[in-house]
This record gives C-alpha cells, sequence and structure tokens, in this order.
C-alpha cells in the first residue's frame, strides 16, 4: 500500500493536550525569557510530536516544517492539535498543521511535509497525549524487554501513590508485586484509589516498621529479591536492610543515584549521592563512583563519563571537594577504580557544557559530555537533583546501590511515570 493510498487527501486528525511546565521549560532557555508571548513556539514541538507519534505515526520521517506562530501560551493551557493530509509534496506528503487554544484562539498554523510510514497507525486520539513515555522510561523498558519479573517486597504500599506504582510496575513485567504492612489499611487505599490488588500476595505487619523489617526478612530469606519503598520514611526501610542480621550488606559502601532525564541535555545524567551519604569522605566516594559505574552499565552506558563535581575545577588546598576529586582519578589511573573514565574536580557547566569547558580551555574526554555526576556531598546533590526536576522538567528514577539486592526509592511526591522508571531501575539491577 503507498502512502497516497494509507493517506489520502482530507484524512484528518485531532487530539486535545494541556500544556506543562516541562514544555515549556526548554522555549524559555534556549529563548532566556519565560514570556508568554514566546511560549508558542512549544506548539512546535508539540506538533511535531503529534506527527512522529500519532499521525502518520512511528516511522514518519521529517522533511521541512513551516509554521507560523500567534497568541500566548501558558503552563495548564488546553489545547487541540490538528493534523489534515493536504496532498502529495516532493518525496512524501504535505501535512496542514493547526495548534489552537481551546477558547478557539490559533497558535501555530502551516504546513509540514513528511516521508509517512507504510501504514496508518490505529486511531488512539483518546489516549492521553501528554503522558507518552520519554527517552528514559522508554530506554528502560526497552532495556528490560523479555526479563522475567521480579520477586519484590513492596514495605508499606499504605497509600494510593506507592500502590499504583507497584501496580504499574507488575503490568509492565518488571516486578511481581508482595505487598508487605497493614492489610486493612492496603486494602482500604486500594479500594479508595479504585486499584485491582486482588491476587497480590499480601504479608501482613502491625506498622511501618514493622513492615520495613518484615520486606527485607523476605529478601534474607530468598522469598523476594528486590525491595520498593511504600509510604514509610527512607530511614525505617535503609535500617533495616542495613541491619547486620539481615544480610544484605556488601563490601561496598550503600549509596542512592537519580538517574534524570533532563529536555536539554542529550542523555541521561546519573547523579549521586543525594540521598543516603551525608558528606562521604573519600573512602566512601570511590564506592558511590563504583556503585554509579555499575548502574551505568546496567542501564546500556558501556564506558560512562565520570564527573567529580566542585565548585570549581582546579585542585585546591583549601577545598577538600577538589583535593578529593584529583585522588579519585588517580585512583583510576592505578585501576582500583574501573569501567568509567574520570576527571575532576570539575563545575557543573564544564561537566555539562562542552562550550563552557573549551571557553576555559579544559581539555577532557569527560567534560562537557559528562554521564555520571558525583556530587560533593548530600546537600549539593539534593539541590541540584531537584532543581532539574522542579525548574528544568527533567525526569527523574531513584535506586539504592551496594546492597546484596537493588532498592526502588521514590519519593512520596513522584508520579506515576518516575515511579515505574525506578522500577525499571530495580529490575536491571536485580540478578537474573
Amino acid at each position: 500500500m503507498d502512502s497516497q493510498t494509507a493517506f489520502p487527501a482530507g484524512l484528518r486528525r485531532t487530539l486535545t493536550h494541556r500544556v506543562t511546565a516541562a514544555e515549556l521549560a526548554p522555549v524559555a532557555a534556549l529563548l532566556g525569557s519565560a514570556d508568554p508571548a514566546l511560549a508558542p513556539r512549544a506548539a512546535a514541538t508539540l506538533m511535531t510530536r503529534m506527527l512522529v507519534t500519532r499521525f502518520p505515526g512511528p516511522g514518519t520521517r521529517l522533511l521541512r516544517e513551516n509554521f507560523s506562530y500567534a497568541g500566548r501560551l501558558a503552563e495548564g493551557d488546553e489545547l487541540e492539535l490538528s493534523v489534515e493530509v493536504a496532498g502529495a509534496a516532493p518525496g512524501g506528503l504535505a501535512l496542514r498543521c493547526t495548534v489552537r487554544l481551546a477558547g478557539g484562539e490559533t497558535i501555530l498554523e502551516g504546513v509540514a511535509d513528511v516521508v509517512p510510514p507504510a501504514a496508518r497507525p490505529a486511531e488512539d486520539a483518546d489516549t492521553p497525549f501528554g503522558v507518552t513515555p520519554r527517552r528514559m522510561i522508554t530506554a528502560l523498558l526497552e532495556r528490560c524487554h523479555g526479563r522475567a519479573p521480579v520477586p519484590t517486597a513492596v514495605a508499606h504500599p499504605c497509600d494510593a501513590a506507592s500502590l499504583e506504582g507497584a501496580l504499574l510496575a507488575a503490568r509492565h513485567g518488571l516486578i511481581t508485586p508482595i505487598l508487605v504492612g497493614p492489610e486493612a489499611r492496603i486494602r482500604r487505599a486500594a479500594a479508595e484509589a479504585s486499584l485491582d490488588i486482588a491476587g497480590l500476595e499480601i504479608v501482613g505487619a502491625p506498622h511501618s516498621h514493622a513492615s520495613a523489617e518484615a520486606a527485607v526478612g523476605l529478601v534474607s530469606d530468598g522469598n523476594a529479591r528486590a525491595l520498593m519503598k511504600g509510604s514509610l520514611h527512607t530511614d525505617e526501610l535503609l535500617s533495616a536492610a542495613l541491619a547486620r542480621e539481615a544480610g544484605l550488606r556488601t563490601e561496598r559502601r550503600v549509596s542512592h543515584a537519580f538517574v534524570m532525564d533532563a529536555p536539554l541535555y542529550p542523555r541521561l545524567l546519573i547523579i549521586t549521592d543525594a540521598a543516603i551519604n551525608i558528606a562521604p569522605d573519600l573512602e566512601a566516594k570511590a564506592d558511590i563512583v563504583r556503585n554509579a559505574i555499575a548502574l551505568a552499565s546496567a542501564i546500556g552506558i558501556e564506558l560512562p563519563r565520570v564527573a567529580l563535581l566542585s565548585a570549581v575545577e582546579t585542585v585546591t588546598p583549601r577545598m577538600a571537594s577538589t583535593l578529593e576529586a584529583a585522588a579519585l582519578c588517580k585512583m583510576a589511573d592505578r585501576g582500583q577504580i574501573t569501567g568509567g573514565i574520570l576527571d575532576g574536580p570539575l563545575a557543573f557547566d564544564n561537566a555539562v557544557s562542552e562550550a563552557a569547558a573549551q571557553a576555559k580551555g579544559i581539555v577532557s574526554a569527560v567534560a562537557g559530555r559528562a554521564d555520571i555526576l558525583v556530587v560533593p556531598d548530600i546537600e549539593s546533590g539534593n539541590m541540584l537533583a531537584k532543581q532539574l526536576a522542579l525548574l528544568g522538567g527533567a525526569e527523574s528514577a531513584g535506586i539504592v546501590l551496594g546492597l546484596r539486592v537493588p532498592m526502588a526509592l521514590t519519593s512520596r511526591s513522584d508520579d506515576a511515570m518516575s515511579r515505574l522508571a525506578s522500577a525499571a531501575l530495580l529490575r536491571l539491577m536485580a540478578e537474573g
């Protein structure tokens, strides 16, 4: 079937979408202004997303886009995106594209020339456009494909968010959840959120401390091969996991890592440690780096570039982080840390921006292209990760490393996609 048959003139597809802050952030960053009058540029990205994911759909190759813009656009605005086949174009099809506010005001209009896929995709306009998986979750789920779900003890899932995260991970074949906590509370939370937990194993425990101990006990006894945090404090679950009698500790220091998908950065970023080690010394940082390299390998980064962050890029005795960064690089040179390319100290801009590194004359295999950012302490790491998420529109997933089994560590504010991504990390780090 040729494109003229699959996509005849007049064929039209329309969907609605509510604008998010993450979709406006790249425009503000690139243009240097958050003025809503400039934000309609974001409509072009949304239209391109529609073309390559919905209509004409996956396999579409873009040739040209000629769009004009008008009006103002802000977070929360409801849009109607429409694509209509106008006819043939040199090498493909001409598509008439329009983006309008719910009230009718035109934000974008113009023509896109594309080479369409061989077949027309199924009608899916009712699927929420905004939850189309982005780079991180798509890559992680693809890497998990074909792996059997890992039995996972979910500690104290007594709210809708933690239950939904576990069920979503189960639906994607990542885990087989074992719900550990007060059974009545778990069932009540599921009923209130209309979540179906029928058929899932529930291990009763009277309160959050007992839930943490019981979940860890399932791993110690071999009945689970991973841990997932529910609606309890991180300290409770970590304390149970780190107890000597649990048998989950290894020779390495336990650490936390965020995997982040920042819209303006061309690759995934691992940030460590932003949640466990408050002020790690040199020995602890060496293990933090080793743990992060293992995670990078699991998600498909064969030789990760590790940037050891400080406020400056020169070694100075007055800043301990610069001395430790230099020592870690030497440890890598001597084979004490393997599997990655280390450089530091590097300021944040030099680690993620090749232009900044070149401006300062830094010649490095890591500068401007880092895969892993190793922060000096928990305060800087926590602030960096949250700034990327809240101001930069980054998506994140969190995991605890260095235990005998992986632990998915999510925040109560994490959305479903973040929880799913954390579960994917858990599956990739679990044995088998």
